[in-house]
């Protein structure tokens, strides 16, 4: 796996821009270096997003400049350090949504909120958390130390949700 070192500068008035391409960056696993300076995987995920990124950029006038890192350079090894990093910050904080989650059914079914309407916000809520969770592991390059407590994070998530269903199903049948 390659890395390059991505660099750029927008003018003064270009705030959205500037968070547009900082989104696109930190959303495809960029590492943030310094201010406008990333560093971000090779690889076609990756590729794709550096590309918009750039794009971004230069339609907004910007300039830019992209370095490929060479493989045998000391610093691949810190760069993967702080890739892992970020993984592990981002995994903190997928298992803190899922807790947010799993408490929020344990309160519905304190309520005895056994509503369909209920039920839909939950179930939406579960699979905001599992499309975050594929979209973390398609970037956990190094396997994050944090990953499995955020996976295990998920599993009691959807199984709380799938309690919370079965409630809501029985609640709705007439004797």
């Amino acid at each position: 796996m390659g890395w390059r070192i991505v660099t750029y500068r927008l003018n003064s008035e270009g705030s959205a821009q500037r968070v547009g391409v900082w989104r696109e960056l930190r959303r495809r696993g960029a590492v943030a270096l310094q201010t406008a300076t990333w560093a971000i995987p090779t690889g076609d995920t990756f590729d794709e997003g550096l590309a918009k990124a750039v794009g971004l950029v230069r339609r907004s006038g910007g300039q830019v400049l992209v370095v490929d890192v060479d493989p045998a350079s000391p610093a691949v090894a810190e760069l993967e350090a702080l890739y892992s990093a970020d993984r592990d910050e981002e995994w903190e904080e997928f298992a803190a949504e899922c807790d947010k989650a799993i408490a929020e059914l344990a309160d519905e079914i304190a309520k005895e909120k056994f509503t369909l309407a209920e039920l839909e916000e939950e179930e939406h809520n579960v699979d905001r958390l599992r499309r975050w969770y594929r979209e973390l592991r398609t970037k956990d390059l190094f396997m994050a130390s944090k990953a499995a407590a955020g996976e295990g994070r998920l599993k009691e998530a959807v199984e709380a949700l799938d309690d919370f269903a079965e409630r809501v199903y029985r609640s709705r049948q007439r004797p």
